[in-house]
């Protein structure tokens, strides 16, 4: 949930973040899956079908799927109400948020008692993401704390156990960020993750200025192998951009992580974005995925204008050389 970086960034600065905080997405309604197996869609079986059932995984030739897990069951949500409007969404009291393992729905040890929080890495609209270390080893994480104070609703609730779960159920491919345990305590919902200290795919293009075409290539062929595994594991990320992918460190040739799995879906054959003959049908997009695109259409505005900034510095500093 929210962009949060597991890793250094350009953006330190604050000013990229603010803007991100300011215009952040607002949590939409559960998705809902259409019925499996031709069942009708009243039938029980088919209202036990929703966004946050990991499907089983789907063969493409030519992607290797052994990676794939159960996913960890953080909780056993109602299914969503396929007539319920994005204006009704039932808000959760106050003092439930602040109950331990009311998110999580089972009780977890404490997270200071196995890791020292360092310096702030990144910073989104629901929580903070901090440098960790494990006591026991010395080794460095990141921990993304949510705040859940902020969790106003049942759909921001159910948002943070089905990124959990995502994560858990790609866990182990080489592209995708890994989740070593999820923590709660009376504040805040604890994720802590693989450390890509490599920063953002964004920030490596601004501080080059551009890619040479084969590398560019190369990072495209990365990005695409990600795509199509996580479609082959029934999953839909729903927010690539260049701020969700990260390095595992400042090597040139470093790895690519994706991350940000908060706005990502289940999903089966039959979902109506996804037709394994022709087009897809001309149906409207839910209100997240509008939201996370006038988002995007923000941050695109001022991103070339940073692009511009930085070409016309490059543009100066060669001509003066």
């Amino acid at each position: 949930m929210g962009n949060t970086c597991v890793g250094p960034s350009l953006t330190k600065n604050g000013f990229f973040q603010s803007v991100s905080a300011s215009i952040w997405r607002t949590r939409s309604e559960k998705e809902v899956l259409p019925a499996a197996n031709g069942e009708a869609a009243g039938s029980d079986s088919a209202k036990a079908s929703s966004a946050t059932d990991a499907p089983e995984p789907v063969k493409i030739p030519g992607v290797d799927t052994k990676h794939s897990r159960v996913p960890e069951v953080v909780g056993n949500p109602a299914p969503a109400d396929p007539s319920k409007k994005p204006t009704q969404v039932k808000r959760i009291g106050s003092s439930a948020g602040l109950q331990a393992g009311s998110v999580l729905k089972r009780e977890t040890e404490n997270l200071k008692d196995i890791y020292s929080l360092g310096k702030k890495l990144g910073q989104g609209q629901f929580g903070t993401t901090y440098l960790c270390v494990e006591k026991a080893s010395g080794k460095e994480y990141a921990c993304k704390s949510i705040l859940k104070r902020k969790l106003a609703t049942d759909d921001d609730v159910e948002d943070v156990r089905r990124e959990i779960q995502i994560m858990h159920h790609l866990s182990g491919h080489p592209n995708v960020i890994s989740i070593k345990g999820a923590y709660e305590d009376a504040v805040a919902v604890h994720l802590v993750m693989e450390l890509c200290a490599g920063g953002e795919l964004f920030d490596r293009i601004v501080q080059k200025g551009h890619y040479t075409e084969r590398k560019a290539a190369e990072l495209a062929r990365v990005i695409v192998g990600i795509v199509e595994a996580c479609h082959s594991m029934g999953v839909m990320h729903r927010d690539l951009k260049p701020e969700n992918f990260l390095f595992v460190n400042q090597m040139e040739d470093a790895s690519l992580r994706t991350i940000d799995f908060g706005l990502s879906i289940f999903f089966r054959p039959g979902h109506p974005w996804v037709q394994i003959d022709g087009v897809a049908p001309d149906k409207p997009l839910d209100s997240a995925v509008l939201s996370r695109l006038k988002q995007f259409s923000a941050m695109n505005k001022l991103k070339k204008m940073a692009l511009r900034v930085r070409l016309a510095k490059n543009l100066v500093w060669g001509m003066s050389g």
